[in-house]
């Protein structure tokens, strides 16, 4: 509800992208993730990098909500002079890295993933992706670093919606069978409704395991969730609700808390 409010607010874009990983933040910041909004910094915490910038809405609304920042600055979004950009920016509390330039987040984990490892330091690292930059080429040299290096504290979610920017995923460049790709890279593949909460918690809690392997977790997921006339149309990958779409939208979400 935050983020259709705040891409309302700036008649900005990819609302669809937020609500169809919302489950997945919720979650993640719900007890999974080791973090501690009064430290932002902690050297501990999980790593949690959003591949997929440009849902940055959700990823602000929901690092407000547990209290990494004022909830009151959410108004600023997008705003002349706003650190809370467009697409996820490291100088807001709570975001690793500035991301949305797509394909590189998976690489970013392989880092801070490798790097705990080597200091013997229990934190995780959750990178949340998009199945469209499953396209590039970057992110498949990332799956084929993490299992030679045995990145076992590495986790990776694919926020499988079936749209990317141009058109339907089998239309623009097919990707299955998907699952097979990274077990044929060395993976431990988990497939989950990505909707489901106890099915996302109970993927994320397993990791990690015992194999020495990184984890992929393939969350079926609907692009625009929640909202009826959103979900999965592709030009609320760039649209913004207005004071009518907003009011029916959040109508349909109240009703479903």
């Amino acid at each position: 509800m935050l983020s259709l409010e705040m891409t309302h607010r700036m008649n900005a874009s990819h609302v669809g992208t937020c609500l169809s990983m919302a489950d997945i933040l919720a979650v993640l910041y719900a007890g999974v993730a080791r973090v501690d909004p009064a430290r932002p910094d902690w050297s501990d915490r999980d790593r949690l990098i959003l591949s997929k910038g440009h849902g940055a809405a959700a990823l602000y609304a929901v690092l407000a909500r547990v209290g990494f920042f004022d909830e009151a600055r959410l108004e600023s979004f997008c705003g002349d002079g706003s650190l809370l950009m467009g697409h996820a920016s490291h100088q807001v509390p709570g975001v690793e890295f500035s991301t949305g330039s797509l394909g590189h987040g998976l690489s970013l984990a392989c880092g801070t993933a490798l790097a705990a490892l080597r200091q013997a330091s229990r934190r995780r690292s959750f990178v949340i992706l998009s199945d469209g930059e499953c396209d590039e080429g970057s992110t498949w040299e990332a799956a084929l670093f993490a299992p030679h290096h045995r990145l076992e504290n590495l986790i990776a979610i694919i926020d499988y919606n079936g749209l990317q920017s141009f058109g339907r995923i089998g239309d623009v460049l097919g990707l299955e069978p998907f699952a097979d790709k990274w077990r044929a890279f060395g993976w431990r593949v988990l497939e989950i409704d990505g909707h489901d909460h106890c099915q996302i918690r109970a993927a994320l809690d397993s990791v990690p395991d015992d194999e020495g392997r990184p984890t992929v977790v393939i969350a079926r997921t609907v692009k625009g969730k929640g909202v009826s006339f959103m979900e999965n149309a592709l030009e609320w990958h760039y649209r913004a609700a207005d004071e009518d779409q907003l009011r029916r939208a959040l109508a349909e979400l109240g009703s479903q808390a």
